[in-house]
């Protein structure tokens, strides 16, 4: 029964940090707004995969859950406990490594658009489609195209 409840502990703490990692503080890059607008900037960017584009993906989450079990399996008492919460951590940072060198990062493009209402939208996009700073564009769902 002791076993049961402290590997729901570790599952629910792996959960509870994957989740977190989904928070996008905020933002509201590449919304689905629609509308006209000028190119203020253009950067290049790292895009990584993920979830939520943090990088923490699938490899992060069964690497924790995996590395949970195989901890679970050792020692006893408050030993088995710090195993399993270690195996969780170790599990988790294995799989990220694992799934970073899979996905790799690629290069994009943000644009910031200052709308014709006078508010900001942020998109980021594998191509920079020719754009440059000044240019007048549309937005639609997410993307920058020509008006």
């Amino acid at each position: 029964m002791l076993i049961i409840t402290k590997f729901k502990l570790a599952l629910g703490l792996l959960i509870v940090l994957s989740l977190s990692a989904c928070d996008t503080m905020g933002t509201r890059a590449n919304t689905p707004y629609s509308g006209y607008g000028v190119v203020q900037t253009i950067e290049v960017v790292q895009q990584g995969g993920g979830i939520g584009g943090t990088g923490v993906g699938l490899g992060t989450v069964a690497g924790g859950v995996i590395g949970g079990i195989l901890g679970n399996q050792v020692g006893g008492g408050t030993g088995k406990t710090v195993a399993t919460v270690g195996g969780v951590a170790a599990g988790a940072y294995v799989g990220h490594q694992l799934e970073k060198g899979k996905t790799g990062n690629s290069d994009a493009y943000k644009f910031t658009v200052r709308m014709d209402n006078g508010s900001y939208q942020t998109i980021t996009q594998s191509s920079s489609g020719g754009f440059r700073a000044g240019d007048r564009v549309r937005i639609e769902n997410g993307a920058v195209y020509r008006p």
